[in-house]
């Protein structure tokens, strides 16, 4: 049975639960602005432009959480990675953290993409759409998020199930479940662009055992 321990420490900053809070805040934060994108702007670039008038303040909403989002995911990222101590291996490190920054990058450059197509389209809308930077907009969007981002994150999570498996820092079933997520999110994106909300949602199920076993323990040294 994997150690607990690390889960506890002695500084605030330090304590496991800085991740968990910030795991939640990102899964929330992301999770809602992906849903919000996926209602309202379409897989196929030729399934029409009216989201760009009738969703634009959907998805503006969706796009000013992402900065925040990407707050939150940094922060978790530190502080998982401060609770390897010692037992830290440099090359999975090496790899968890990239693949990490890789995501964030990704995600932004997605944001951004959105975020001009709406500013160009409410300056020029004609142009846009007659110009083929609308269709242009819209395919690199796509490609972003659903070849490039969400593979990403499916290296971020191996690399983390395989450190948790090597430091016994993470209950195994969990590095289990990583793994099988992860190759969803590596071979089967292209089933449903509805399969990026899985990287959240393992956030999420990650952060809320890390808090469930930090308040276990609290409870238990008290």
């Amino acid at each position: 049975m994997p150690d607990e321990r690390p889960f506890v420490r002695d500084s605030p900053l330090r304590t496991p639960r800085a991740a968990a809070i910030a795991g939640i805040l990102f899964a929330l934060l992301l999770g809602t602005a992906i849903s919000l994108v996926r209602h309202t702007i379409p897989a196929d670039p030729s399934s029409g432009t009216d989201w760009l008038a009738d969703g634009a303040a959907t998805v503006k909403v969706a796009l000013g959480l992402v900065p925040f989002a990407g707050i939150a995911f940094l922060w978790f990222m530190g502080v998982v990675r401060d609770r390897f101590g010692p037992l830290e291996d440099r090359f999975y490190s090496t790899v968890f953290l990239g693949s990490g920054l890789l995501f964030l990058a990704m995600l932004f450059v997605w944001a951004g993409t959105a975020g001009g197509l709406l500013a160009s389209y409410s300056s020029q809308p004609d142009q846009t759409i007659e110009s083929g930077i609308y269709a242009f907009g819209h395919q690199v969007m796509y490609g972003i998020s659903s070849i490039y981002l969400i593979r990403m994150a499916g290296v971020f999570m191996i690399s983390l199930g395989t450190i948790w498996i090597r430091t016994g820092t993470m209950h195994r079933w969990l590095a289990i479940l990583t793994y099988g997520l992860a190759l969803l999110l590596l071979f089967s994106v292209s089933l449903s662009p509805w399969v990026t909300l899985v990287f959240p949602l393992w956030v999420l199920i990650i952060s809320v055992h890390i808090l469930f076993v930090s308040l276990r323990s609290t409870g238990d040294s008290a």
